[in-house]
C-alpha cells in the first residue's frame, strides 16, 4: 500500500507541477519522484523492536516477541470487528474489554520484548481462542435456529476469558513494580552511602508495626 501511495502522489504532483504551476518538466519530475519516495518511506509498515540491539539470548528473544506480535496483531483485529457483529450488549463490551487489554499487552510487550514469556501462553493460547469464540457467538445469534445453550456457554467462556486477559495485563505490570522495586533499593543504598542511614524502611521492606516495638 506505501508504494501505491507513493506512486500515486508522485502521479498527481506531476501535472500539477508541470502544467499547473509551469514548472519544468523534469524539475516537476524530479519533485514528484522525490515527494513519491517519501510517502513510502513514511508509510511503510514499522517494523517492531527495530531500536532495540541485543546479542545472543537477547536477540533470540527479541525475535521471539516480534513472531509472536505479529501472528497476535490479526487476532486483536478480529476481536475489535467481531465487536459491531454481537448483538447481546453485555458480550459486545465484554469483547471490547478483550480487545483493549491485547492493546495494553502488546504495548507491554513493545515496551520491554525480553518480558515476552510472562505472555506467551496469553498470545498462542488465550488469544486466538478468544477471536474464535467471539466469531462464533456472533454466529450463534444469526443462526435461524437459536441454540441458547451454545450461546450461554460461549458468552460463559468469553467471560472466563476476560478475566485470564486481565491476569496477563497485571502479570505485565508486576514486572514493572518488580522493576521500580529494584531501582528504589538501589538509590537508597547509594543515598545511604552517601548522606547517611536514613531512617525510613527500604522500599520492598513491609510497614514495621509500632506495637510490636513497643512489645
Amino acid at each position: 500500500m506505501n508504494w501505491i501511495a507513493g506512486g500515486a502522489g508522485a502521479a498527481i504532483l506531476l501535472p500539477l507541477l508541470a502544467v499547473g504551476v509551469g514548472m519544468p518538466f523534469w524539475i516537476a519530475g524530479l519533485i514528484s519522484v522525490a515527494a513519491g519516495g517519501g510517502l513510502v518511506v513514511m508509510l511503510a509498515p514499522r517494523k517492531l523492536f527495530d531500536g532495540l540491539e541485543g546479542s545472543g539470548a537477547a536477540r533470540g528473544k527479541i525475535e521471539f516477541a516480534r513472531d509472536l506480535l505479529t501472528d497476535a496483531e490479526p487476532l486483536a483485529i478480529r476481536l475489535e470487528v467481531a465487536v459491531s457483529t454481537i448483538r447481546t450488549q453485555k458480550v459486545a463490551e465484554r469483547v471490547r474489554h478483550l480487545a483493549r487489554r491485547s492493546r495494553e499487552i502488546f504495548a507491554g510487550v513493545e515496551a520491554d520484548p525480553l518480558r515476552v514469556d510472562r505472555v506467551r501462553r496469553f498470545l498462542t493460547y488465550y488469544l486466538p481462542r478468544a477471536a474464535e469464540l467471539a466469531e462464533a457467538y456472533a454466529v450463534l445469534e444469526k443462526s435461524g435456529n437459536r441454540d441458547t445453550t451454545r450461546l450461554a456457554a460461549t458468552g460463559d467462556l468469553i467471560d472466563r476469558l476476560d478475566a485470564a486477559f486481565s491476569h496477563y495485563a497485571t502479570n505485565l505490570q508486576e514486572a514493572d513494580l518488580g522493576n521500580l522495586d529494584i531501582e528504589l533499593k538501589l538509590l537508597k543504598s547509594s543515598l545511604d552511602e552517601d548522606l547517611g542511614p536514613s531512617a525510613l524502611p527500604a522500599p520492598s521492606d513491609p510497614g514495621k508495626n509500632p506495637d510490636k516495638r513497643r512489645a
